[in-house]
């Protein structure tokens, strides 16, 4: 049984919010409660249900999606690869601000854990910390883990933990924080960068703290800022490029943001209220990457099946075939609609790995 923790009356009700999010794709608790498949005998109890359930003290977002991370993280460590767990901050206007760690599988990335506070501000160590222990505990054993984080977690307490549990990492920092070189040379980071397309500096000590580090510097045509990236390992050019890895996680705020479940539209006021609609939200993705993500090995399309069949020196059709995907969470949205019109049964929303 999935989540045999939770009463069985409260995982029916978490399950019947997702499938009201998949469809309303809004986190605005007036219109989702719209789309909730309850038989009420008001509507007015609608929204009534849905605000108990944000509210229950029996929901925990990281003991709910736990099941879900571990297999994202199975699936992103496949093959003996390097699993890539991104780390940045956002914030619903000015009322929430929001960590998110998530892991970087394909050309996207998934939420594993987040952490949200009132108030827009920097949330500091000790939510990164909690974060990141909670993804060790999932990591399966053994696996090489890649921390990219972006300027936010530039701080002597991250480039400490990441030492201590061993974790390659590429965190880019802020242009002001101090740096001794080793060679009588006590300067910034921005000072460093300045005036310069490529720069590396295999040993160097950070802050007042003197936290040792490597740092490469990369400035690209056309890009207003270079990239100042700390790094565990000698710096080289493709080991700067490695942080744009952490890209992966822009699609998948775009499906949390706006293409996809538009949370910027919560009206909620409370922080654990928002916790658990992020859950919800979190949930509805994974479900959606997932049937996406099966359904070119169970039903490819024409120009799929014609990509496999091609050899490797048959490039056309493969880049075709790629340039025409849609990305997974796309695709797992449009299926289980298609699913839902035609009265069909919907794939598994979790199957134990």
């Amino acid at each position: 049984m999935m989540m045999p923790w939770l009463r069985k009356t409260v995982l029916k009700k978490l399950l019947l919010a997702v499938a009201a999010m998949i469809e309303a794709r809004t986190p605005h608790t007036a219109i989702l409660a719209t789309k909730l498949p309850l038989e009420v005998e008001r509507e007015d109890m609608r929204p009534q249900w849905l605000r108990r359930l944000l509210s229950t003290g029996q929901l925990r977002s990281d003991r709910e999606l736990e099941p879900f991370a571990r297999d994202a993280l199975r699936m992103a460590s496949s093959g003996g690869q390097t699993v890539v767990i991104a780390m940045d901050q956002t914030d619903l206007s000015d009322r929430f601000a929001i960590i998110m760690v998530s892991v970087r599988i394909g050309e996207r990335a998934l939420p594993l854990a987040w952490w949200v506070e009132e108030g827009a501000a920097n949330l500091g160590f000790e939510p990164q910390r909690q974060l990141l222990d909670k993804i060790r505990e999932w990591l399966p054993t053994g696996t090489p883990v890649l921390l990219s984080a972006d300027r936010f977690y530039g701080t002597v307490e991250l480039l400490r933990y990441v030492r201590r549990v061993k974790w390659p990492y590429r965190i880019r920092l802020k242009s002001h924080f101090s740096v001794d070189t080793g060679q009588g040379e006590l300067t910034t980071t921005g000072e460093l960068a300045a005036g310069c397309r490529e720069r590396y500096l295999p040993q160097v000590t950070l802050f007042a703290e003197g936290v040792p580090t490597a740092i490469g510097i990369l400035q690209e045509p056309g890009h207003p800022e270079p990239w100042i990236i700390a790094m565990d390992c000698p710096p080289t050019r493709a080991r700067v490029l490695d942080y744009g890895l952490r890209w992966g996680i822009e699609p998948m705020f775009s499906d949390l943001k706006s293409r996809g479940f538009e949370w910027a539209e919560s009206h909620l006021e409370q922080a654990k209220r928002l916790d658990q609609m992020i859950l919800i939200m979190a949930l509805a993705l994974h479900w959606c990457v997932r049937v996406g993500w099966n359904d070119p090995l169970e039903l490819p399309t024409p120009l799929e099946k014609k990509a496999q069949e091609q050899t490797s020196d048959d490039h056309w059709n493969v880049r075709k075939m790629l340039r025409s995907r849609l990305s997974w969470f796309t695709r797992g949205l449009r299926k289980l609609y298609r699913l839902v019109e035609n009265g069909l049964p919907l794939p598994p929303f979790w199957v134990p790995t």
